[in-house]
């Protein structure tokens, strides 16, 4: 089992910013934004499921309530070569409740379990679930135990957890990332009463210390908004988690990032991609740096009519040298 992950979050991970953050970890477990099992069936299939070689591993992270809907987007997206597929157990959002899945599909565990046999049915890959500890209405630790267990026999083996209940009605997506609070004990109390389960634990994971913290008691660590917000964070992981220095070797600073960004921005470009796609994940690379400020000003706002690689140069060029030339790894 990969031990960390970067949690699949709506708008953020596009897939220009996996391409990014693949300059700062080869091996952590990336996935995509939530895709709905119905936009996979009668959408764009290429512009919402199409990414990058690098992009791997690579996780495609469905959302839905028909099993007969779900197995059809799993095998619409076999030929482009996801390493697993995610159900999508623990959006609170008002909008995925009016479409019957996310968080609230916890109210019913049979339910589910006709979801994730219906997806193993169509793919080889692995299919794994990520969800809250539970519901305000069901919010025990052994409502949870009861959910795992009977997704367990359905198949599934690894079990993404926030470690939060998820409040469906008078708080916010943001409001329910912070207002429940967390409960990692609950996280691991379930690898312990289920050690031949796979547990990965998410929620206000912020630090590689944090990471380091968890993996004793947990199998994995699912970074969420600080892999956006500080992403120089994600460039710490391959060499303490892995034990794979191949980027430190590369001598990886955020400069080098920005180079190496470049011909992917200008071929994005020239295709008609919009190069705002590329500068929003980059905007959090000098994140607590000097500079940091001027950097992000030069990507952001009212873009002057320049060729993009030249604004992200020009960019560049507020924060001091020895900074963009530090060691990240």
């Amino acid at each position: 089992m990969i031990p960390v992950s970067v949690a699949p979050m709506l708008d953020w991970t596009t897939r220009h910013y996996r391409y990014f953050a693949r300059r700062l970890t080869l091996r952590t477990l990336l996935y995509t934004e939530m895709v709905t099992s119905a936009a996979v069936i009668h959408g764009d299939r290429e512009a919402l499921l199409a990414f990058h070689p690098d992009e791997h591993p690579l996780s495609l992270q469905l959302a839905g309530d028909d099993p007969g809907e779900l197995a059809r987007a799993v095998e619409l997206a076999e030929p482009f070569g996801y390493d697993e597929y995610n159900l999508n157990v623990g959006c609170p959002s008002e909008r995925v409740q009016k479409g019957n899945f996310g968080a609230c599909l916890m109210a019913d565990p049979p339910l589910v379990a006709r979801l994730v046999q219906a997806m193993r049915s169509v793919t080889e890959k692995p299919v794994t679930v990520k969800h809250r500890i539970g519901l305000e209405e069901s919010p025990r630790y052994e409502d949870m135990l009861s959910f795992v267990d009977t997704l367990a026999e359905a198949g599934v083996q690894r079990f993404t957890v926030h470690a939060r209940i998820a409040i469906l009605r008078g708080l916010s997506p943001k409001q329910n990332r912070s207002v429940p609070p967390l409960r990692y004990s609950d996280v691991y109390r379930l690898k312990h009463d289920r050690p031949h389960l796979e547990i990965e634990l998410n929620g206000q994971v912020r630090s590689l210390q944090e990471i380091q913290d968890h993996l004793q008691h947990l199998d994995a660590v699912m970074i969420g908004r600080a892999a956006f917000a500080t992403p120089a964070v994600l460039a710490q992981l391959d060499g303490a988690i892995f034990g794979d220095r191949r980027l430190q070797d590369r001598g990886l600073t955020r400069a080098g990032v920005v180079e190496e960004m470049v011909p992917y921005l200008e071929n994005l470009c020239s295709r008609g991609g919009s190069a705002r796609w590329v500068f929003t994940p980059l905007l959090g690379l000098f994140a607590g740096c000097p500079g940091a400020r001027g950097w992000k000003r030069g990507l952001s706002g009212a873009l002057p009519d320049l060729p993009p690689e030249k604004i992200l140069r020009n960019a560049l060029a507020a924060v001091p040298e020895d900074i963009q030339k530090e060691p990240l790894a």
